[in-house]
């Protein structure tokens, strides 16, 4: 009797040891499934691999393709595109958006209230409504400003100390973008306060670029100041091809001048794609969004393109040429 009693227990610890695990039989972790919504146009493959929010968040333990998958929609500058692709994304009952731009973001809030929500670089977060306050955002968006309004006053001074001749300064943005206009807002303030005359040139389609041209043309101002959103970005080459033979530039972001434009005083486009993914990170960990402070970057650079500087015939001021994060030779 105490032999059968044996063997059934040896029978069992075989069991047990041939019998696959529990936790082999189940997915190895959760995969986390986002959404990203921009207006502009959809990146490169290679350019989306190597974008620092992807490397930060692979640094993280997030990696596409194992725990991760993120559904991607650009409406290529179409702004009536983008409740549709909104919709989409919230159908599909994701983790949480990414959203890039003031414009996208309004989209969203409007089309969901429960799924998270983290900006990848806005303007204008409370003044736009988007948050209740920084320290306080409430509802399901958070995430990072770029500052798009606050900075306004110190490109245009820039550009003044820069070249310290300039009189009238013609003024490029996105006037369908309520974030954008109160940048310019910002930026004839700061004009006026310097002693220079502004030439508002507001574009709300594509064809409107076009007149902004032949107005600058007409009025031949020494300087153009560029408010950069999805929108006009888009657009960046043909604002460069037309101006950088021209006229002096100032742009919010260093692609400008890396590909012709003369200055760029704006946040860190790097820094702010690195903490995008680091809000990622704490809502799929648990936070909630409400709870989540709205970060304004505090890392600037100036960048100045000497090359561009010749072709026009420029003398760069010694005091901003000594501020600069990079000059291009």
């Amino acid at each position: 009797m105490w032999y059968s009693t044996v063997g059934g227990i040896v029978m069992l610890i075989l069991s047990l040891l041939t019998a696959p695990h529990a936790a082999d039989a189940q997915p190895r972790g959760k995969v986390h499934r986002l959404g990203y919504l921009r207006l502009g146009p959809a990146p490169s493959e290679a350019e989306w691999q190597q974008s620092p929010f992807l490397q930060e968040l692979r640094q993280l333990g997030y990696v596409e393709g194992q725990n991760l998958v993120i559904e991607q929609r650009y409406a290529a500058g179409k702004r009536e595109q983008l409740p549709i692709l909104a919709a989409e994304l919230v159908r599909l009952n994701l983790d949480l958006i990414l959203v890039t731009g003031n414009q996208a973001a309004q989209v969203l809030k409007q089309a969901t209230s429960s799924i998270p929500l983290v900006a990848m670089g806005a303007g204008d977060l409370v003044g736009t409504g988007l948050v209740a306050s920084l320290a306080h955002p409430g509802g399901n968006l958070t995430g990072m400003s770029g500052l798009a309004v606050d900075v306004s006053g110190k490109r245009m001074e820039l550009l003044k100390e820069a070249i310290p001749t300039l009189s009238r300064v013609a003024v490029l943005w996105n006037a369908g973008d309520p974030a954008m206009t109160r940048g310019f807002t910002e930026i004839e303030v700061a004009a006026r306060a310097l002693g220079l005359t502004v030439q508002p040139l507001g574009v709300h389609e594509v064809h409107d670029f076009d007149r902004a041209f032949a107005a600058i043309t007409e009025a031949r101002p020494d300087a153009l100041f560029m408010i950069a959103d999805d929108f006009t970005i888009q657009h960046r080459t043909r604002v460069l091809d037309f101006a950088k033979h021209r006229l002096p530039t100032m742009f919010p972001i260093r692609e400008f001048v890396d590909d012709g434009g003369l200055l760029s005083y704006g946040p860190s486009t790097l820094h702010i794609q690195r903490r995008a993914a680091a809000y990622v990170d704490r809502i799929l960990k648990g936070a909630k969004p409400s709870a989540l402070p709205v970060e304004q970057t505090m890392k600037f650079e100036l960048v100045i393109n000497l090359k561009t500087a010749q072709t026009l015939g420029v003398t760069i001021a010694p005091v901003v040429l000594f501020q600069a994060d990079e000059v291009i030779k």
